[in-house]
């Protein structure tokens, strides 16, 4: 795709940097959210990377043979720039010809938007498709679940897509139902490539109108497309997984061993990893339990597949992954603070979950044996333990059912109530659906007219600060949304209510100069040279958006930023102070709002 006029960009952290509205990258287009919504990229229209991302809503099906939590995108994009013919044709090549991947053109099926009330059926792309060589038995037609992509949030961009699947050759698996079709869940087709064209604005009153820019975003995941190419019938007999399931293997007891535990183990180590080195720490909410979640569920798998004593040994696989990756996405296994940093926090967090592990036992026995001896005296026949309890050591201790199943299969019982384990688990995913329903309503990103003044404001506060404070302030964090910032800078030394004071003083006096906020582009090390500053200047490539805020050439605040602008500060509102904090050692935390 470079060769066709493609800039490579890198890939973004697993922290979305300026959007509050979902914990992870989940895709690789989430990064370039703004520019598909018009906002002009520093590298052009045509765009190209890998990048890293992770989802954990399909984290029941991780084991499988082509599911991942953590998963590498590869993508390409048109800003307003070509469209159809050449996605499809580059696409078709890029799997088929010699020069690339050389897959058998015979073994590749595609998918199309069928048509509805709002959309017509893209007889475009089946006329593409038919053009490159592929016959009309091998192009399906479905509606809006399986072939369109958006919008992001209640309303804006969005259209139809059209996928591509490679047959793997394997048999139909008869339980998955009597007929095999693409999305059958036998896995004979394996998805590869997602074209999604960009074609409609969906307005507030439910229509749709032509969009217009029209925008290509493709996304093509490495783990499968690695297993299609060396011909494995799971993502984790590939070379990205081997020497992780080859380690897990070495460190499990042979006559405990079981391959979907150790798949699940690779694959949350693997996450684990890479969200440890961007920055996230086990906790109770958010990013930091989803890193928790992966870990306990991964240590309670290792320590049916070995012991309590070895659960250290997750610490071994995750040096694993280091060695690995080394070299790529700001990993460093040579690094011995990186090295130290992942240790630490794997075996910080296993070991609190040890005295879990141990309290979850106690109770079961303390549950199960009477009911054991109750069946005993009665001479009862076999009954299960109720599915509520199981549910309560799930929910509590981390226990998977199926371990509270096999415990009480062993102590004398019929295992667990599944129907009444499954009624609570219901009860459980609705509430936390609608938990996650009210968090990322808000779609992929937040282009608010209020969120874009304070994406300002947290510029005018990082100016403030360097002035009052001194230059040893730099930003350390942020996370923006409609209602406030939030922004981390260091500072070895708690902030003074009068230095707050005069923080908050400077920054509405530049609110009420009414400056302009200028845009320009350049390249990275111009803007290195210009003095701009910058969080995560190695992500944006090489161009980058330069916000500066100044009067007759008086600047007062030059920064690099991918996130949403007001174009005048005059336009904010007054600036507010509502809480200074510390985060952690040289790290200070200060919240603000923008009071109209």
């Amino acid at each position: 795709f470079e060769k066709r006029g493609h800039t490579v960009i890198p890939s973004a952290p697993l922290v979305p940097e300026n959007d509050p509205t979902v914990l992870f990258i989940t895709a690789g287009m989430h990064p370039l959210v703004p520019y598909l919504l018009g906002q002009p990229h520093p590298s052009g229209k045509r765009l190209t990377n890998f990048q890293k991302c992770l989802r954990t809503d399909d984290i029941d099906e991780v084991g499988d043979a082509t599911h991942n939590t953590f998963f590498e995108m590869l993508g390409n994009w048109s800003l307003g720039d070509y469209w159809k013919k050449e996605a499809l044709s580059w696409s078709w090549e890029f799997l088929t010809s010699k020069d690339y991947l050389n897959i058998d053109s015979e073994k590749i099926y595609v998918t199309v938007f069928a048509g509805d009330q709002d959309a017509p059926k893209d007889v475009e792309s089946i006329e593409i498709w038919q053009s490159l060589g592929v016959p009309k038995e091998r192009i399906f037609e479905y509606g809006k679940k399986e072939n369109w992509w958006g919008p992001a949030g209640e309303t804006g961009p969005c259209g139809p897509s059209t996928e591509m699947f490679i047959d793997s050759g394997k048999e139909h698996d008869p339980k998955f139902g009597e007929k095999c079709h693409l999305h059958c869940n036998c896995l004979r087709y394996v998805e590869v490539w997602n074209d999604v064209l960009m074609q409609y604005n969906k307005r507030s009153d439910g229509t749709f109108e032509p969009l217009k820019q029209r925008n290509v975003d493709t996304g093509m995941g490495l783990e499968r497309m690695t297993m299609i190419l060396e011909g494995k019938s799971s993502i984790y007999e590939t070379e990205l997984f081997n020497s992780i399931m080859e380690t897990i293997r070495t460190l499990s007891s042979p006559d405990r061993y079981d391959d979907k535990s150790a798949r699940i183990i690779a694959d949350h180590i693997r996450a684990v990893v890479f969200l440890i080195v961007d920055g996230i720490t086990p906790s109770n909410k958010e990013r930091g339990y989803i890193l928790r979640r992966l870990l306990r569920r991964a240590a309670v798998k290792m320590f049916r597949m070995s012991s309590r004593s070895t659960l250290r040994n997750l610490e071994t696989i995750g040096l694993e992954v280091l060695a690995i990756y080394n070299g790529l996405y700001n990993i460093d296994s040579e690094n011995s603070n990186q090295v130290d940093l992942v240790g630490r926090v794997i075996n910080e967090e296993v070991s609190r979950f040890s005295d879990t592990l141990d309290r979850g036992l106690k109770e079961f026995q303390k549950t199960v044996e009477p009911l054991v001896q109750q069946k005993k005296e009665k001479n009862l026949p076999f009954f299960p333990v109720p599915g509520i309890f199981a549910f309560h050591l799930y929910d509590t201790y981390g226990f998977p059912p199926e371990l509270t199943d096999e415990m009480a299969k062993e102590a004398g019982l019929s295992g667990v109530n599944w129907e009444e384990y499954r009624r609570e688990f219901e009860k459980h995913q609705a509430l936390s659906r609608a938990g996650a329903e009210a968090k990322f309503k808000g779609g992929l990103a937040d282009q608010s007219e209020q969120t874009s003044r304070l994406h300002t404001a947290t510029h005018l506060l990082q100016a403030a600060l360097r002035q009052v404070l001194g230059p040893y302030v730099y930003q350390k964090g942020s996370n923006i949304t409609a209602e406030r910032l939030r922004f981390d800078f260091s500072s070895p030394e708690k902030v003074t209510e009068e230095q707050l004071k005069r923080v908050e003083e400077l920054v509405n006096q530049k609110i009420k100069e009414d400056l302009p906020v200028k845009r320009e582009e350049m390249g990275t090390e111009e803007a290195k040279r210009l003095g701009s500053l910058g969080l995560f200047t190695e992500k944006y490539g090489e161009r980058v958006s330069v916000y500066t805020i100044d009067r007759s050439g008086e600047i007062f605040s030059k920064e690099i930023c991918g996130g949403p602008h007001a174009s005048q500060t005059g336009s904010l509102g007054r600036f507010k102070i509502i809480k200074e904090e510390a985060v952690s050692a040289g790290v200070r935390r200060i919240k603000a709002v923008l009071e109209d």
